[in-house]
C-alpha cells in the first residue's frame, strides 16, 4: 500500500469526526423563539395544539454520538494498521524486514545443488525419452527432443560458469555473486523447459489410460538385454585374460550391477502388469516407469563392458604403430625438431623419460598380460613433452585414451548420480565440451579421469541406505543409487520421470484417505 493511501484513509478518518460534531451543532442552531421560515397565522386546529417545546430531545443526540464514535474507532483501526505496515514494509528510504544476503558458502552450496538437480532431470529425461522415440518416431516426439536440447544447452552454459568461478574467475565478490546467481538461474530455465513439456509427454504416453503398448516397448528391451548381459559375463572374463586386471577396472562389477538393475526391473514390470489387469493404470505407470530407468541403466552397464572390449581391442593393434611414431618423434626432437626454447639440460631429461617409458612398453608387449589403452596414453604424454608436433599416429592414440576415458567417467556418473556431486558432473561437462578440440585431448583426459576418481569417491561417501530391505524392496539400492527412485519415500521413492524438479516426481501415489 502506498503513502497516498495511507493519507486517504486519514482523511476519511477526520471527514467522520467533522461530520459526528456537524450533527452536534446543527440542533443547537435550529433551537429558536420563532420558526426559521415563516407561516401562515394559526387557525383554530392550530390554536388547538399541544404547545412547542422551547428545548431539544435527548433522542436527537444518539446518531450524531454514534458517527463520532465510528469515526474514532476508524481513526484508531487506520493508525493500527499504518503502524503494523511501516515496520514490514519494503518501501525505499523506510525501515523494512530485509531478507539477509546469503554467505558465498551459502551461494555456492545453492549453485551446487542446482547443477546436480538440473542435471539429474536431463539424465532422467533422455532415458524416458528413449522409450518414447523407440514407441512413436522421431516425428512426434520432435517437441521433447527439442525441448531436451535447449535444457542440455542450459546446462552446459551453467556448469562452463561454475568451472571458471572454481578457477577464480571472476575475481571481483560482488561479480562471483552475479556469477553464482547465473548458475542457479541456467538451471532453474533448464527445468523450467523439460516442465513445461511434461504433460504433453504424458498425453502422448498415454500411461494413466493403458501402458499395454509401453509394457511392450520395455519388455522387449529387457529381453535384449537379459541375451546381452550373459555375453557381456563372457567378454569380461577375456578382457581379464588378455588384458589382466587393469585393463577391465573401468568396468569392474558392472555386470553384476546390471543384473542387480534386471532383477529390480523384473519385479516392476510384473507389478505394472498386475495393476493393468485390475485396472489401476495409476499404480501400473508408476511401475513402468521404475522399471524402465533400471533397464535402462543396465543397457549402460551392459553397453560400458562392450565399449571398452571394442576399444581395447583397437588400442592393443594401435600400439606398435604409436610405439613406431614415438620413436621417430624423439629422433626428431634429438636432431633439433624441439623449440629452442627448452634448455638443453630439460631437453635431454624429457628425451631420456621419453626413451624409458617406450622401452617400458615394449617390454609389457611381451611380459604377459597389459592395459593397452594405459600404455598409449604413457606413450602419448612422452612424446607430447618434446613439443615437436606429434606425429598422426601418436595424436591418434592419444584421442582414443580420451574418448575412452570421458566414455567411462559419463557412464559411471549416469548409473551412480544419486550420489555422485557437482564438482565430478562439472569436470566430466568440461572434458566433454573439450573432445576433438585441438590441443587439448591430454587435457581432456586428465579431466575426466579426475571426474571419474570424484565421483567414486562420492559414491564411497553415500554408502547404500537401501541395503537388506525386504522383497518389496529387491534391488532399490542400486534403483536409489543410480536415481532411478527419488529416494522419498522408506521403499526408495517414486520413479524419476521425464520434467524438471516441479514434474519429475509426478509418478507418486495418492496419499491414502484419512480413517
Amino acid at each position: 500500500m502506498t503513502s497516498s493511501q495511507f493519507r486517504g484513509r486519514s482523511r476519511c478518518a477526520a471527514l467522520g469526526v467533522v461530520v459526528g460534531a456537524g450533527w452536534l451543532v446543527l440542533p443547537v442552531m435550529t433551537i429558536s423563539a420563532q420558526d426559521p421560515v415563516p407561516v401562515a397565522a394559526a387557525g383554530p386546529v392550530a390554536g388547538a395544539a399541544a404547545p412547542r417545546h422551547d428545548e431539544t430531545s435527548g433522542t436527537d443526540y444518539v446518531l450524531p454520538v454514534a458517527v463520532v464514535a465510528a469515526a474514532g474507532v476508524l481513526a484508531g483501526y487506520g493508525y493500527l494498521r499504518r503502524t503494523r505496515r511501516a515496520r514490514t514494509r519494503t518501501t525505499p528510504g523506510l525501515v523494512s524486514a530485509r531478507p539477509a544476503t546469503p554467505t558465498p558458502a551459502e551461494s555456492e552450496r545453492q549453485a551446487r545443488a542446482a547443477l546436480v538437480l538440473a542435471d539429474d532431470c536431463v539424465r532422467t529425461s533422455r532415458e524416458e525419452l528413449s522409450f518414447v522415440s523407440e514407441r512413436f518416431g522421431d516425428a512426434d516426439t520432435e517437441p521433447y527432443r527439442h525441448a531436451l536440447r535447449s535444457a542440455g544447452t542450459e546446462l552446459s552454459a551453467a556448469f562452463a560458469i561454475w568451472r571458471r568461478y572454481e578457477e577464480g574467475t571472476p575475481e571481483d565478490p560482488a561479480v562471483r555473486r552475479q556469477a553464482l546467481v547465473g548458475v542457479v538461474g541456467r538451471c532453474a530455465e533448464a527445468g523450467r523447459l523439460l516442465d513445461a513439456e511434461a504433460d504433453g509427454l504424458d498425453r502422448l504416453r498415454g500411461l494413466v489410460e493403458d501402458v499395454g503398448a509401453a509394457l511392450e516397448v520395455c519388455e522387449g528391451r529387457f529381453r535384449e538385454l537379459t541375451v546381452r548381459t550373459a555375453h557381456a559375463r563372457e567378454t569380461e572374463v577375456e578382457l581379464r585374460r588378455r588384458f589382466g586386471p587393469s585393463g577391465v577396472a573401468a568396468v569392474t562389477g558392472y555386470v553384476e550391477q546390471a543384473q542387480d538393475r534386471l532383477v529390480f526391473a523384473t519385479t516392476h514390470l510384473n507389478a505394472a502388469r498386475q495393476s493393468a489387469d485390475s485396472g489401476d493404470f495409476r499404480r501400473a505407470a508408476r511401475d513402468l516407469r521404475a522399471a524402465e530407468g533400471a533397464v535402462a541403466q543396465a543397457g549402460v552397464l551392459v553397453g560400458a563392458v562392450e565399449r571398452l572390449a571394442a576399444e581395447l581391442r583397437e588400442a592393443a593393434a594401435l600400439v606398435p604403430a604409436a610405439l613406431t611414431g614415438g620413436e621417430a618423434e624423439i629422433a626428431a626432437a634429438r636432431k633439433g625438431g624441439a623449440p629452442a626454447s627448452l634448455a638443453p639440460g630439460e631437453l635431454h631429461a624429457r628425451l631420456a623419460r621419453a626413451d624409458g617409458v617406450l622401452g617400458a612398453v615394449r617390454e609389457e608387449l611381451t611380459g604377459g598380460p597389459y592395459d593397452p589403452l594405459d600404455a598409449l596414453r604413457r606413450i602419448a604424454r612422452a612424446v607430447e613433452r618434446l613439443e615437436t608436433g606429434a606425429s598422426g599416429v601418436v595424436e591418434a592414440a592419444a584421442l582414443l585414451v580420451a574418448r575412452s576415458a570421458v566414455a567411462g567417467a559419463e557412464e559411471f556418473v549416469t548409473v551412480h548420480r544419486g550420489a555422485v556431486g557437482a564438482e565430478a558432473r562439472a569436470l566430466l561437462a568440461e572434458a566433454a565440451r573439450g573432445v576433438g578440440a585441438a590441443g587439448r585431448v591430454d587435457e581432456v583426459d586428465v579431466l575426466a579421469r579426475r571426474a571419474r576418481e570424484l565421483a567414486e569417491l562420492d559414491v564411497r561417501a553415500h554408502g547404500n541406505p537401501y541395503a537388506g530391505g525386504g522383497a518389496d524392496s529387491v534391488g532399490a539400492g542400486g534403483a536409489v543409487l543410480g536415481g532411478v527412485l527419488l529416494a522419498e519415500e522408506g521403499d526408495g521413492g517414486p520413479p524419476a520421470s521425464f520434467g524438471g524438479p516441479g514434474t519429475r516426481g509426478r509418478r507418486g501415489l495418492p496419499e491414502p484417505p484419512e480413517p
